[in-house]
């Protein structure tokens, strides 16, 4: 392939590649990739007197990197710390433990503001005698008038107006992990959950602050009572494609001044 060639091919191509073509170009026929599901943090459980064997450990997670400790000595107490609960309260508390998220917004604001400002000035300034100097003045400046030195107008006027509609609404539930316990005892938690249908994926990430004393009996949070909330609700695919202006406009929007 000779150089000219060559320059134009590499011209061709950084744009492309810039813009996301090439991805798109290879997932074309292909539905969006769901995300991997990665190992939560949790602790080991003590397994129950009737099944053999020390703690339970995750099966999924990483070996550790460092030696691990041996396993506790089995106990005959039936409130051991990490097995299942008896006449204790199930809601989660701990590292890894699971909370329902039940999120209901709707919202809703109306804005209008509407502004006008006139303004109109006029000066006027002379001097008839000026010590004797405006006949120096008539001279030096002929046809001028000494009475009318100075004589200025403006006018200036300006309106404004701005409305801003707006309206929100998601209703839909899901669960979250508790990835790490606070020191005063709050959650903080994380969420995220994916619905593939056909060639369009939708997502929902959560997170945020849970005090425990707001999570209800059946161990469920409202979205309002999440301090520090971050929810993403969006998705992928070909209707959001369809949706998108062509990055060519994005780019001509973006530099056109005009």
């Amino acid at each position: 392939m000779n150089k000219p060639a060559l320059l134009l091919v590499v011209a061709l191509a950084a744009p492309l590649a810039g813009c996301g073509a090439v991805g798109r170009l290879k997932a074309i026929g292909k539905p969006p990739a769901m995300s991997e599901l990665q190992p939560p943090e949790a602790p080991d459980i003590e397994a129950s007197l009737g099944s053999a064997g020390g703690t339970q450990q995750r099966a999924w997670a990483a070996p550790p990197a460092t030696p691990a400790t041996p396993p506790p000595a089995q106990t005959a107490s039936l409130f051991r710390p990490g097995a299942g609960a008896f006449l204790s309260d199930q809601r989660a508390s701990r590292l890894g433990d699971i909370l329902t998220i039940k999120i209901n917004i709707a919202d809703k604001a109306d804005i209008g503001n509407s502004t006008t400002r006139s303004r109109t000035g006029s000066e006027n300034s002379g001097a008839a005698a000026l010590l004797g100097l405006h006949t120096l003045i008539a001279k030096a400046l002929p046809g001028s008038d000494p009475a009318k030195l100075v004589s200025t107008n403006s006018d200036s006027e300006n309106k404004g107006s701005g409305t801003i509609s707006r309206s929100e609404t998601i209703a839909m539930t899901m669960s979250a992990i508790v990835t790490r316990v606070l020191p005063n005892g709050n959650l903080l938690i994380r969420g995220r959950q994916e619905v593939r249908v056909n060639f369009e994926l939708r997502e929902l990430i959560i997170t945020g602050i849970v005090r425990p004393q707001d999570i209800a009996r059946d161990n469920s949070v409202n979205h309002t009572q999440i301090a520090e909330a971050r929810i993403s609700y969006g998705g992928k695919g070909q209707l959001t494609d369809a949706q998108q202006a062509r990055w060519g406009q994005q780019i001509y929007d973006a530099l056109f001044p005009f």
